[in-house]
C-alpha cells in the first residue's frame, strides 16, 4: 500500500465545504482561542444547511473539565438565515489522548472514525495535531473491530461489528441497522480504510477474493478482548453522567428544546430569560404551555 493511514485521514479532513459552514467554524474557533474546528453530521455529508450543524471545539492547554465534552446550542443569522449549531468543546490534548482507546471512553474514537472535517485551525501545528488525532481514531477503531469482527469476513463485516458494539456500550438509542446506514452512505470514506488502519496498527492480515483476515496472536485478542469487555461494563455509565452533566451545563439548551419542539410539531414556544437562565425549572410551566398550545390548535 503505498498511501499511509495519515495521509489518507489528512486528504479525507480538507473535503469541500460550504463557505456558510466554513465561516461559522472560523468564528467558533476564534471566539474561544481554539486551536482547531471539527465538523461532523449528517449535514457534513449532505451539505444543507437545515437543522443542526455539528462542530467540534478543540481548546488549547490541558483538559478543564472532567466530564467532557461540553455542550452549547448557538444560532447565528447570516444574511436572514438562521445558522444552528451544536458545539462540543474539549481541549486538543484530550481529544488526542482519547482517539487512542487506553480510557474507558468509547466517544472520540467511533465518531471519528467516521467522515469529519477539518475547516478551521489555528496554525499548521494545530492541524497537523488534529489529523493525527483522528488518524489515530481510526486505528484505535480498527483494533477493536479486529476482535469484534469475525475470523475472516469484508470490510464491511468488522465496521458493522464495531459499530453494532459501540451503540451497546454507549447506552446510545439507535434504530436497528443503524450501522448499515453509516457504512452505505459513506463508501467512499470507509473504502480500503480497514486495511490501512490495521497496517499502521501494525496487526498482520491477509486478504483474499475481499475478504480479511486478521492474524492476531492468541495474547494480543485476549487482551484486546478483555479491554473491550470493561469499556462495555461502564459505557453505560459514563454516558448517563455526561446525559446528567448535560442537564446542568447545556449552554442554550432551552432554545435549542424550542427549536426541536416547533420543527418536529409545528407549535413555538417562547423562550423567555428565566426558561433561557434555568431550563431545568421552568420545564412544568413550559410544558403547561404546550399543553394549552396542543389543546388550541387541537
Amino acid at each position: 500500500m503505498s498511501e499511509t493511514l495519515h495521509e489518507r485521514v489528512a486528504a479525507g479532513l480538507t473535503r469541500a465545504i460550504r463557505p456558510e459552514v466554513a465561516e461559522y467554524a472560523r468564528k467558533l474557533g476564534e471566539a474561544v482561542g481554539a486551536c482547531a474546528v471539527l465538523f461532523y453530521g449528517s449535514n457534513l455529508r449532505t451539505g444543507s444547511l437545515e437543522g443542526v450543524l455539528d462542530f467540534y471545539v478543540l481548546l488549547p492547554g490541558p483538559q478543564q473539565d472532567r466530564i467532557w465534552p461540553r455542550v452549547s446550542y448557538r444560532e447565528w443569522e447570516r444574511e436572514g438565515e438562521v445558522l444552528r449549531a451544536k458545539i462540543a468543546t474539549m481541549s486538543l490534548e484530550k481529544f488526542a489522548e482519547a482517539a487512542i482507546g487506553e480510557s474507558r471512553d468509547t466517544t472520540i474514537w467511533t465518531r471519528f472514525v467516521q467522515p469529519s472535517a477539518l475547516i478551521w485551525a489555528s496554525g499548521d501545528d494545530a492541524r497537523d495535531r488534529t489529523s493525527k488525532a483522528v488518524a489515530q481514531a481510526a486505528r484505535t477503531a480498527s483494533r477493536f473491530a479486529a476482535v469484534l469482527g469475525p475470523g475472516k469476513g469484508s470490510a464491511e463485516d468488522y465496521w458493522r461489528a464495531l459499530f453494532q458494539a459501540t451503540y451497546r456500550a454507549e447506552f446510545r438509542v439507535e434504530k436497528p441497522g443503524r450501522e448499515d446506514s453509516i457504512l452505505s452512505v459513506n463508501t467512499a470514506h470507509f473504502e480500503g480504510l480497514l486495511p490501512l488502519a490495521w497496517q499502521a496498527e501494525g496487526i498482520v492480515f491477509e486478504r483474499h477474493d475481499g475478504m480479511l483476515e486478521p492474524k492476531l496472536d492468541p495474547g494480543t485478542r485476549a487482551r484486546t478482548a478483555k479491554a473491550w469487555k470493561q469499556r462495555e461494563r461502564t459505557g453505560k455509565a459514563l454516558n448517563i453522567l455526561r446525559l446528567a452533566k448535560a442537564t446542568t451545563t447545556f449552554e442554550g439548551a432551552a432554545r435549542y428544546g424550542a427549536w426541536k419542539l416547533e420543527r418536529h410539531t409545528g407549535i413555538a414556544l417562547e423562550v423567555t430569560p428565566f426558561r433561557e437562565k434555568h431550563p431545568l425549572l421552568a420545564m412544568p410551566g413550559a410544558a403547561w404551555d404546550l399543553w394549552r398550545a396542543k389543546r388550541r390548535r387541537d
